[in-house]
């Protein structure tokens, strides 16, 4: 039986790829029109074995929104995903460069597109999702609509790739979290996401942080977060990159007297960049 996973977007996008390349083949979306159904489907649908979720893009930055959904869901992060966000010009089978009229997608792709899109006179439509245009321009067999989406919502939806790879930046990489209500940890994990607190002292800040470093542990991401209601009081997010949970588990001892709150919301695996090199929304 295929496990059930609440995705962000429909069938053919990118938040289906990242999990595929997590679950295997073996496992069907739940698909969400927003990140806050993901959460709402992993928390409370018995059906649902868990979540993917965008978190941040290389070009665009950390999601926010994302990171105060799961500090106040009570979800776990058991692992992660880094894919590579490949853009393409999708068209029905035959359709040529000159009949394209308008270009549909997401806002995101097409800001990712813009010196491809800026040389053409084509009308740009901004959409929810880049899977969801290209199954408008298949549903619709149209000649004068093209999608910008992945090879994967190509392949699904039966379209053409008329022009490959049109994203500005080659390099543009998205990192999604999987979601679920229990955390199982693996003991090879070697990276770890908290928030925490301070006291908003002076100095509450880098003694933390000083800590983090006297243990040895690579800080690789910190985000601070406004907290809801405060007088610009804020919650820091850190990911922290460390060589076994003895070195990981420590730094939670002596960090928690430095810190008025520290929530861990994940304890996983180092996420690996993968390349969608062949099959090639948030």
């Amino acid at each position: 039986m295929k496990k059930k996973i609440a995705i962000q977007g429909y069938e053919g996008s990118f938040h289906q790829l990242a999990g595929i390349e997590y679950f295997g083949e073996d496992f069907e979306p739940i698909c969400c029109a927003t990140f806050r159904e993901v959460v709402n489907h992993v928390k409370n649908n018995p059906e649902c074995h868990g979540g993917v979720m965008a978190i941040e893009n290389s070009i665009a930055g950390s999601i926010l929104p994302n990171y105060n959904l799961i500090s106040k869901s009570g979800l776990q992060i058991p692992g992660e995903i880094y894919l590579q966000i490949d853009q393409n010009l999708l068209v029905n089978p035959g359709v040529k460069l000159e009949e394209i009229y308008e270009v549909h997608s997401h806002p995101m792709a097409l800001l990712q597109c813009s010196d491809f899109l800026e040389t053409r006179p084509w009308r740009l439509i901004e959409t929810e999702d880049t899977a969801l245009s290209a199954y408008h321009v298949h549903k619709t067999k149209t000649r004068v609509i093209a999608a910008i989406a992945s090879t994967f919502a190509a392949e699904k939806f039966n379209l053409e790739v008329l022009r490959k790879n049109i994203h500005t930046v080659q390099n543009n990489y998205t990192r999604f979290w999987i979601l679920q209500k229990e955390l199982h940890i693996d003991q090879r994990a070697d990276k770890a996401s908290m928030v925490f607190q301070t006291d908003h002292s002076k100095g509450s800040l880098a003694r933390v942080l000083t800590q983090i470093s006297d243990c040895g542990i690579n800080l690789s991401k910190l985000q601070s977060m406004p907290i809801p209601g405060s007088d610009w009081l804020y919650a820091f997010h850190a990911d922290c990159e460390f060589a076994d949970l003895a070195q990981w588990n420590y730094l939670l001892e002596t960090i928690k007297p430095l810190t008025a709150d520290v929530l861990v919301y994940g304890v996983y695996r180092n996420g690996k960049l993968h390349k969608n090199c062949e099959k090639d929304n948030i």
